[in-house]
Formats: C-alpha cells, sequence, structure tokens
C-alpha cells in the first residue's frame, strides 16, 4: 500500500504530465475499483454522484457523510483521491479550514472549496479568505493536500468570464493548486482563462466540451467527469428495465456483461 504523503505527491506530478490527467468520478466503492482496474492514475469523488446513491439530489450531502464517504473510497483503491467538498460544508474559513483538516484524517490526497453558498455566490474577499484558510491547513503538515480552487459562476447564471478569471487568479494568491471553473467548455474562454493564470485548470465534462485532445492542446492540464458516469450508470439502468417491462426481453444482459468482465475481477478478493 501507497502511504498518503506518497499519494498526495503523486497527485501533484500527475498534473505535469506529457497529457492532461484524466480523472474520473467514482460513485461508490465498486465504480472506484473498476475504474481503477481500467488503469485510471487518480480519482475524484462526485457530491452529485454519490448523492444519487442516496436517492437525492446534489448539495444535500452533509460534511459528515462526504468525508464518511470520501474516506470509504480511499480505502477501497490504492491510487490518489480528491473529493468534491462542495463549499466545505461551511460559510466561514474556519469551517472550511476544519473540513480541509477532516479530509486529511480520511486519507485524501487532495480537494475542492467552492464559491457557491448554496444560495448565492461568495464576494471575491470572502471567497479568497476561505481558500486561503483551506490551504494554510492543506499545506500545514506532511501530507500537502492538492486543493482546487473553484469558480463556480457559469452554472449558477453568472456568464462573466472576467469575474471568473479574477476569482480563479484570486485562489491562485490564496495557495490553491489547481483551478477550476466547471461550466466554462467554450475553447476562446479556456484559451483565455488559461493564459491569465499560473496554476493547472480543470475542465469537466459537459455537452459540447471539446475533446481531450483538443483540451490539452489549449492548455488544460486535468479532465473530470462530475456526475456523468453516474448518471450513465443509471440511463443503462432506465434502458434495460424499459426493455424487460415494455418488450419483455434481455438484450441488456449483453450490456451487463461488458461491466461483469471488468468489474468482477476488480472485486475479487475485496
Amino acid at each position: 500500500m501507497v502511504d498518503q504523503e506518497e499519494k498526495a505527491k503523486r497527485f501533484r506530478s500527475l498534473h505535469g504530465g506529457p497529457a492532461p490527467l484524466l480523472i474520473p468520478n467514482p460513485w461508490d466503492l465498486g465504480s472506484a475499483k473498476v475504474l481503477v482496474a481500467m488503469g485510471f492514475e487518480a480519482l475524484a469523488t462526485t457530491s452529485g454522484g454519490f448523492a444519487a446513491t442516496l436517492g437525492r439530489v446534489d448539495g444535500s450531502v452533509g460534511r459528515d457523510e462526504a468525508v464518511a464517504h470520501a474516506a470509504a473510497i480511499v480505502a477501497a483503491v490504492d491510487v490518489p483521491v480528491s473529493a468534491d467538498f462542495e463549499n466545505c460544508f461551511s460559510h466561514e474559513p474556519a469551517g472550511v479550514a476544519e473540513t480541509v483538516a477532516l479530509g486529511i484524517e480520511a486519507g485524501l490526497a487532495g480537494c475542492s472549496v467552492e464559491d457557491w453558498s448554496g444560495t448565492d455566490i461568495y464576494g471575491i474577499d470572502h471567497a479568497a479568505e476561505r481558500v486561503a484558510a483551506a490551504a494554510e491547513v492543506a499545506r500545514g503538515g506532511p501530507v500537502k493536500l492538492v486543493l482546487t480552487g473553484r469558480a463556480e459562476n457559469h452554472i449558477h447564471g453568472r456568464q462573466d468570464l472576467a469575474d471568473t478569471i479574477a476569482r480563479l487568479q484570486r485562489y491562485q494568491d490564496a495557495g490553491a493548486d489547481v483551478l477550476f471553473a466547471p461550466g466554462v467548455i467554450d475553447v476562446g474562454d479556456l484559451r483565455r482563462l488559461i493564459s491569465e493564470v499560473d496554476r493547472p485548470v480543470n475542465v469537466v465534462a459537459r455537452p459540447g466540451c471539446p475533446t481531450v485532445l483538443e483540451l490539452a492542446e489549449l492548455g488544460v492540464r486535468r479532465v473530470s467527469v462530475g456526475a456523468w458516469f453516474a448518471f450513465a450508470a443509471l440511463g443503462a439502468l432506465v434502458e434495460a428495465a424499459t426493455e424487460l417491462r415494455d418488450h419483455g426481453t434481455f438484450g441488456y444482459l449483453d450490456r451487463a456483461s461488458i461491466g461483469a468482465r471488468t468489474a468482477l475481477p476488480a472485486f475479487d478478493g475485496g
């Protein structure tokens, strides 16, 4: 087993590889093991995907639940794991710091802090203070957690690229190691954003997103999928159940065998 300090170092180094780090988002232990068996070198939890396993919508999971989920994923695999901690479950910097400390205790190699309060975007100064509090804890011990600072404007109706860039620059100055503006997928916008910051940039797949090759050419250093894999799995469930209900046939068994061929060896031995 690789210890946590080494995982964090490995995770940091993966952002400087020759190609963008592909960091898929498992939603449970089984999906985590399958993704590692397929060769992915790091994973990140997904708040929306995890919430779906509980029959809830994104934003409805509490801190204790999220930390326990992250710890379970960490224990299930031997690659670096980063956690989607939303706004770190606190409006105040002190609470953000507490959440990051809990993430370190859970064995994580990284985590994120976003500037969406649950109802609004935090003011830029307050948001930067929250990132600084997270960074102080992330860097404060032998495990140097890779901290991702997230600017949430574009998925909450604020199509203001200049403000998004200004926020990411402040989060960079506050100590974020990776920068992320979910919803920014236009090639021109990404080119401008990447040219105006000095940290690795993460892009999450969305409809209309450029390909990984195109993102690499723009200088994107990390690509994630958010809750899309979880909902792709639920989509397969809906298709299989619809076939059974409406046609009484079992064509879905052919597709299921694809999952079984990878999953069962990955699950063998715990």
